[in-house]
């Protein structure tokens, strides 16, 4: 294990010692050296998750081509290793046998690495994982000084309002603790309608919000940039969840044009002790509690910048162990995605991740529009809870 540990932190070394955008040529040729591997790629899961987007490492490009889309439905064992979050054995071809394993940051799925190998054992196929494991930490630090990692979870054209809404969202669509697991996804309009999802974590509290601001294509995500970083800003500054309101509904007052927004702000205490919502004329949560899907039915303050509103209520949520909450837009029900049996889609992904029930529903919303863009923005936000976890013993002091 000493010898696999070391490969690791050799990866780890030889990366930070490459330019920001050569994470996979780094770990392509140390899967090389370690196991002779013919061919190494990188497939990037798109912003919609709906798409693969393969990078090869230079020496494959060398002789195949440099990019290329995969859809995920019907991939079969691309599908399988995101959904599974284990690597998988493809069939052999008599010279080697490819290995799949998946690239993912605290349940963050960022991709696929594949790699063709001539000889595949049990201890390979771990160290593979390791390596796509260490792969997913580059990627997390790497993105931060290249459009890389941008430009490989897109797959179609992105317009200057979807570039500003994609900057609004967290770099990483899911997130799981000892607590919780959780994951966002948002299908844009054709002329964007200022939806956002956000979440953040500190040592004792995690902070939900899911907001759409009214208007379509630039006017609405410059509203939404308002919404996300007052919220954002008085989450920050340590503010109760009221004061969020506040500071969240002022600045649509101030600088909102005259348009308002729906939205929800949720905190939820990670010992178990509270869990509150603001609801700001947003559509009621779904939660599925012991296989039973229920509306929640809680009062609704008026939107974001109506002017008239008093302090936004901050009111309990029912929250235990084992729940599973989902927070989304009106975007996911409106027009032709009214068709869209959200309930009936909760329980039939009961048992999956957070990030196969935000696909699953974003997808089907996508079909119920028959192939044309979506009308309006439809995000959606999953959240499992797992309820506080036993305090972990400390380190015996020597």
């Amino acid at each position: 294990m000493l010898r696999d540990r070391m490969g690791l932190a050799d990866v780890l070394a030889a990366a930070e010692n490459a330019a920001p955008v050569g994470s996979l040529d780094v770990v392509a040729r140390n899967l090389r050296d370690r196991f002779g591997a013919r061919y190494v790629s990188f497939l990037f899961v798109d912003v919609v998750g709906r798409r693969l987007l393969r990078v090869s490492d230079s020496k494959s490009a060398q002789h195949e081509r440099r990019t290329e889309q995969v859809p995920l439905a019907g991939s079969g064992l691309y599908d399988k290793v995101l959904r599974t979050q284990k690597p998988v054995r493809a069939s052999e071809d008599g010279q080697g046998q490819r290995v799949l394993a998946p690239v993912t940051n605290r349940g963050d799925a960022i991709g696929v690495l594949e790699v063709f190998l001539t000889e595949v054992t049990e201890d390979v196929l771990e160290q593979v994982e390791e390596a796509a494991h260490a792969l997913a930490y580059i990627i997390v630090t790497d993105r931060r000084f290249t459009d890389l990692y941008h430009w490989g979870n897109r797959t179609t054209s992105v317009s200057l309002a979807a570039e500003i809404q994609r900057q609004l969202l967290p770099s990483a669509s899911s997130c799981e603790a000892a607590e919780f697991a959780l994951a966002g996804a948002l299908v844009p309009a054709s002329d964007i309608a200022g939806d956002t999802y956000d979440y953040s974590l500190d040592e004792d509290t995690l902070h939900l919000s899911i907001t759409d601001a009214m208007g379509h294509d630039v006017d609405a995500s410059l509203m939404a940039t308002l919404l996300v970083n007052a919220s954002r800003g008085a989450r920050r500054a340590g503010t109760g969840l009221a004061e969020q309101a506040r500071q969240t509904h002022q600045a649509l007052v101030d600088h909102g044009r005259k348009t308002f927004a729906t939205g929800q702000l949720v905190r939820i205490a990670l010992d178990g002790s509270s869990a509150q919502l603001v609801n700001a004329g947003h559509p009621w949560p779904l939660r599925l509690r012991d296989g039973t899907v229920e509306e929640l039915r809680l009062d609704v303050n008026l939107p974001f910048g109506v002017v008239g509103q008093g302090p936004h209520q901050v009111q309990n949520l029912d929250l235990r162990p084992g729940d599973r909450l989902v927070l989304y837009t009106d975007g996911m029900q409106e027009r032709q995605a009214e068709t869209v049996d959200l309930p009936r889609l909760m329980r039939e992904t009961g048992v999956e991740h957070p990030r196969e029930v935000v696909r699953t529903m974003v997808a089907a919303v996508a079909d119920s529009y028959g192939g044309r863009p979506p009308r309006d923005d439809a995000t959606v936000l999953c959240l499992d809870w797992h309820g506080p976890q036993p305090a972990q013993p400390r380190p015996t002091q020597r």
